[in-house]
């Protein structure tokens, strides 16, 4: 017991020196009314000077204000596409891929296909020399035709194997082993 009196003690001396100290807000703003008044009509006229600056400079000054949120707009632009352009459009990217090389010593050319393709000695002769690199007319000197029998071969040739040019032949013919 004697314990809870000194706690309500205590607590009743605060209370007494809390309403020492703050009265109550009737008090407050019954003795300091005039000074309320006061600070609020120089807040309400600072307020007002301002706005009346600021009416004055957008007036002014509207032209400047404009040309420089242009200004400002510009720049954004700028540095936005600025950055669009400099990024590379391709990426790169690398792909790593088994090629099995065969080994043309060991490749025998394989009759059995060139007989489904339908093709001759002769185009034979002549897909044997594309694959050396020889041009039409080296192929014509070699062989003692003439440069459009060469070219009527290459025709033929491309048309039987399906392909558009004498790389293409070239490559498969290799890879059906028609050729070593």
């Amino acid at each position: 017991m004697l314990i809870k009196d000194v706690f309500i003690g205590i607590q009743g001396r605060a209370k007494q020196r809390l309403n020492n100290i703050m009265p109550t807000n009737k008090n407050f703003l019954q003795r300091h009314k005039a000074t309320i008044l006061y600070s609020i009509s120089l807040a309400v006229l600072l307020f007002f000077l301002k706005w009346l600056e600021l009416r004055y400079i957008i007036f002014s000054h509207s032209y400047e204000i404009y040309i420089g949120c242009i200004a400002v707009l510009f720049t954004a632009l700028g540095i936005w596409l600025a950055l669009k352009l400099s990024r590379p459009k391709i990426k790169t990217v690398i792909v790593e891929k088994e090629v099995y090389i065969n080994n043309p010593e060991n490749v025998v050319p394989d009759s059995v296909i060139a007989s489904q393709f339908d093709l001759s000695k002769r185009e034979l002769e002549i897909l044997g020399l594309l694959a050396q690199g020889h041009s039409n007319l080296e192929i014509a000197e070699k062989l003692f035709v003439s440069l459009s029998t060469v070219k009527t071969h290459n025709q033929n040739l491309f048309e039987k194997l399906g392909v558009k040019r004498r790389i293409q032949a070239v490559e498969k013919a290799k890879r059906l082993h028609i050729i070593s």
